[in-house]
């Protein structure tokens, strides 16, 4: 039993190294080489964590090569254009000027359904607001919307506005967080004050209470 937990601790610390060093991408941007390689380092890891009549050498061999093809495959991919066509694939179009090419969703294994929800997870409801929507070769779904329905910002109409800040947390379960008054440049007498203001007399009925992103003091009470 202990020769399995030390080679368990080996194996993990050797495998959380090698991951580390195929690069810092979430498993959902993956490309499909990439996914490969991850899938079987981990099937590779966990077969002498069930047989220890196997040598870690046996593992830590295989693994090394698989992070080494990584290496390659992903210099293959960043030098040559067609190499990155058949290792990566390439992006599809699903949406062209406001209309579902059907014939690309067919081949890239998508139904509306599920456009339909990626479409509302990025706050697209209706398909003729798209111009293009792209199918990328890491799955993900990039929009470009038809120019004349983008949301109009700010810098649009000329208006000067100021920038949001980072929330800062004040006080926590009636603890008060005397290193955030220090950051927002306030002190404790500044903070009962906002309080008296706010008719609180025991900050510890006080659940939350933050310096929000512009600038005000917003608070609530323990239930």
């Amino acid at each position: 039993m202990f020769v399995l937990i030390i080679r368990t601790i080996i194996l993990y610390f050797f495998t959380l190294v090698i991951i580390r060093l195929t690069g810092k991408r979430q498993l959902g941007q993956l490309q499909p080489f990439e996914l490969v390689i991850t899938v079987m380092i981990s099937q590779l890891a966990t077969i002498p964590m069930q047989d220890i009549r196997i040598p870690l050498i046996h593992i830590i061999g295989p693994i090394i090569t698989l992070l080494f093809l990584q290496v390659i495959t992903m210099f293959l991919s960043l030098k040559s254009e067609y190499a990155r066509k058949y290792i990566c694939g390439k992006p599809s179009v699903l949406i062209e000027q406001g209309k579902i090419q059907i014939d690309q969703m067919e081949y890239q294994k998508v139904n509306l359904n599920d456009l339909l929800e990626e479409l509302r997870l990025k706050g697209f409801y209706n398909i003729e607001d798209i111009e293009y929507a792209i199918l990328e070769t890491s799955g993900e779904l990039s929009i470009i919307p038809v120019t004349s329905r983008t949301v109009v910002t700010k810098a649009d109409l000329n208006i000067r506005s100021s920038q949001d800040k980072l929330p800062v947390t004040l006080i926590l379960d009636g603890k008060i967080n005397h290193n955030n008054l220090k950051v927002i440049d306030k002190d404790i007498h500044w903070l009962e004050e906002q309080l008296i203001r706010h008719k609180i007399l025991d900050y510890k009925k006080v659940f939350f209470a933050i310096y929000d992103s512009r600038g005000k003091f917003f608070y609530q009470l323990r239930s």
